[in-house]
């Protein structure tokens, strides 16, 4: 059983889900094609901003979440923790929910994504901001 590990920080982006599949792949390219099978786990750094699998062809997707996640928590509630702004806790709800982490599976040194899905970066606060994900590969190598 061998390991790999990589740090990746994706540019500064403002609110909004984007489709990140192949920066991730840029990211482990070098890595990820000595493993015949294993897993991918990433792990974002952050409680405001979170990764998820879904739709990656149609951009309308991507509104729409971010437009829903806005919709299920929205800035105008009561929120005690107000002190880097109004959607500093919106974001870490949002981040709660969906979740910082994403396993994909690993076949013949390429991650195993179905045909439509794409990994996302979920940004939930409104300024920009920069992201890390850690990528750590488990496998049996080629």
């Amino acid at each position: 059983m061998a390991w790999s590990q990589v740090t990746h920080t994706f540019p500064s982006r403002s609110q909004g889900s984007y489709l990140v599949t192949n920066e991730i792949e840029r990211a482990i390219a070098n890595e990820i094609k000595h493993y015949k099978i294993g897993m991918c786990n990433l792990f974002l750094q952050h409680t405001s901003a979170s990764l998820c699998l879904n739709e990656n062809v149609c951009r309308e997707v991507r509104e729409d979440l971010t437009m829903a996640l806005n919709h299920m928590v929205p800035e105008t509630l009561r929120y005690k923790h107000t002190d880097e702004g109004p959607d500093d806790m919106p974001g870490h709800v949002k981040s709660a929910v969906m979740g910082v982490s994403l396993d994909i599976p690993i076949s013949n040194g390429k991650l195993a994504l179905g045909t439509w899905q794409g990994i996302y970066l979920c940004e939930h606060r409104t300024y920009q901001h920069r992201r890390t994900v850690v990528i750590t590969i488990q496998g049996e190598k080629r």
